[in-house]
């Protein structure tokens, strides 16, 4: 089916503004790949290096530089559930690349953060940069120039949008982004919501915290709830860097296992020695980025993709703004609920019907574009399918059923659960912004309300520990940017925020700092640009001063006098307390070059 008409005019725009951007980054790809197959530029002493300590059969096929070498960026560390699974991978995938005549070498491993482990902590003050410094040890591994194609093993928050920078910064290469798969479901994720609330208002202990805790976050995989990881997997697969019906898949299963070893041998097929040649940044254009944003607004996804998107897509030289996003949030119907906008996790959404069933609804009213590339090959529709293994143990795809295997979790296109996307932009004399609208019940969606200000979490922990916070009010928390402390993730503020909530209060929060996938049934206004340490309006909020936040109509606004709030001046705080401790002096440098959020918040020109 034709694309629908909002979603061609805005695909058209984006390619009318990437066109200087974009043609001079094809045009360096086509440099690249022009000098074909890369080993035969590296001298003896060069490829010596390269493949001393592999095996003499693949030692041989290297030296004649007419057998495919496939590079391995891992992102394997056993801390994070969603990584551990990875340790065996490479094996796999070396054995699949022998399996087609081909040779496989781990080219490198880039640093992979927990951002579940640094909630809270100094340390997630890198979360965010941990982004960009995974694109640049993945460039480092892919700069010895002796791959025909690159496999990439990522998952989580961060480390999925880096490598994706990376394996654009290398678009001349074909490049696969091979999944691990979530977790089992364990504690239901609003059971673990209301016992963290309960700890919040001191009705548990921390052993109960723990014990739900643990309960949730129970074995190898992927957390289960639609966080940022979740929502990497759904891109990975809607924008055609993962084989059909691959992502939500448990780890440690023989489908997992085949699917890998899939992977593995359609990264060797599609490299410029055979004849479906798939450089990386060809076939990822303008309409793969917007059949991203469609599945994002369609599955109620991260806010944190409201930033890793435009970086991913620059890294293309295709430039993709907030406005875009906004506007494709409101043709896009929410087809998803999974927890925090629903009850169900991944688990239940991928025996739904999963990706495959989403993606059929969403091309029957041609909301994403299906004349694209993909590794699999040229059309989305080869995706709207599951994955399953026959009785030798290969794997075959069957077309989804017409109906959703759940319909409380994953709706048909002619049943949305809400008519708009899970995403809304946020415009005013405070800046401009990001709402997760997908779990805020509607008559939430308009807070008026004085504004409370915090410049760090902990104060306003304090103060709800105090008893100051039982009334409505806007907490505007600070001086939490990318240049200020490296904009972390304020999940801690979640509890007592829902705690206030329930009691009864209106409440919402306004940051210049992150709330992720995870963001909840709190109204939360985040992402807020110019920073307050950029001179922004945020820093001219004043206790008091009352605070309208709109996600209806799609506004901030501090209800003041146009020409006082105009000429107030913006608070400046002492920061040095973000500059030492936990690493964070080795990343000086990002906060001082970090771009604003609206154009990812990346240290990337």
């Amino acid at each position: 089916m034709a694309a629908h008409s909002s979603i061609e005019a805005i695909t058209a725009r984006i390619v009318e503004r990437s066109k200087p951007h974009r043609e001079g980054y094809l045009g360096r790809l086509q440099g690249a790949i022009s000098r074909g197959p890369h080993r035969a530029v590296l001298s003896c002493g060069n490829l010596a290096h390269g493949f001393a300590a592999c095996s003499p059969p693949d030692k041989a096929d290297l030296a004649g530089d007419v057998v495919p070498n496939l590079g391995i960026i891992t992102a394997y560390n056993d801390m994070l559930s969603a990584h551990q699974p990875y340790e065996t991978f490479p094996p796999m995938i070396r054995e699949a690349a022998r399996e087609v005549g081909g040779v496989a070498q781990v080219a490198g491993g880039v640093p992979a953060m927990c951002d579940g482990v640094t909630q809270g902590q100094p340390g997630m003050e890198l979360s965010l940069f941990s982004r960009d410094a995974i694109a640049m040890a993945a460039g480092i591994g892919l700069s010895h120039n002796m791959f025909d194609a690159a496999v990439f093993l990522g998952i989580c928050d961060k480390i999925v949008p880096g490598l994706v920078i990376a394996a654009l910064t290398f678009g001349h290469l074909p490049a696969v982004f091979i999944p691990a798969g979530p977790m089992t479901s364990g504690l239901p994720n609003d059971e673990k919501s209301r016992i963290r609330q309960l700890y919040a208002e001191g009705k548990v202990g921390r052993a109960e915290l723990l014990e739900a805790e643990s309960k949730s976050y129970h074995g190898p995989g992927t957390c289960t709830f639609y966080g940022t990881a979740n929502s990497n997997q759904m891109l990975m697969e809607i924008m055609g860097f993962h084989l059909p019906g691959a992502s939500f898949v448990n780890p440690g299963t023989p489908l997992r296992d085949a699917l890998t070893k899939e992977a593995a041998k359609r990264a060797l097929a599609i490299t410029a020695l055979g004849n479906e040649f798939t450089p990386a940044g060809e076939m990822i254009d303008e309409r793969s980025i917007v059949n991203g944003v469609v599945g994002l607004h369609a599955t109620g996804g991260s806010t944190n993709h409201t930033l890793h998107l435009v970086a991913m897509a620059r890294a293309a030289g295709i430039h993709l703004t907030w406005q875009d996003i906004s506007e494709l949030s409101d043709v896009v119907p929410l087809l998803a609920r999974v927890y925090p906008n629903g009850l169900a996790d991944v688990n239940h959404f991928h025996a739904a019907g999963g990706m495959g069933f989403l993606i059929k609804q969403l091309l029957k009213t041609g909301l994403l574009h299906d004349d694209v590339r993909t590794v699999f090959g040229h059309g989305l529709e080869a995706y709207t399918v599951e994955a399953k293994l026959d009785d030798n143990g290969v794997v075959v795809r069957e077309p989804v059923p017409e109906e959703s295997g759940d319909p409380k979790v994953l709706a048909k296109i002619e049943n949305p659960f809400q008519p708009t996307g899970g995403l809304k932009m946020l415009t005013g004399n405070i800046g401009k912004g990001v709402i997760k609208i997908s779990a805020v019940k509607a008559e939430r969606h308009v807070i008026e309300a004085p504004a409370i200000i915090f410049h760090d979490q902990q104060e306003l922990q304090d103060a709800f520990k105090r008893g100051d916070l039982n009334k409505d009010f806007v907490a505007v928390v600070r001086f939490q940017g990318p240049k200020a402390n490296g904009m972390p993730e304020l999940h801690r503020l979640t509890p007592p925020l829902g705690v206030l909530q329930d009691r009864g209060y209106k409440v919402a929060l306004l940051t210049d700092g992150r709330m992720s996938g995870a963001s909840g049934k709190v109204p939360a206004a985040i992402h807020v640009t110019p920073e307050a340490s950029d001179g922004g309006p945020i820093a001219k909020i004043k206790d008091g001063d009352i605070i309208r936040l709109d996600a209806v109509q799609g506004t901030i606004e501090v209800l003041a006098d146009t020409a006082e709030f105009a000429a107030r001046a913006p608070v400046n705080i002492d920061l040095t307390h973000n500059d030492l401790g936990m690493g964070r002096e080795l990343f000086s440098v990002f906060r001082r070059t970090a771009g604003p959020a609206d154009q990812g918040a990346s240290v990337f020109a």
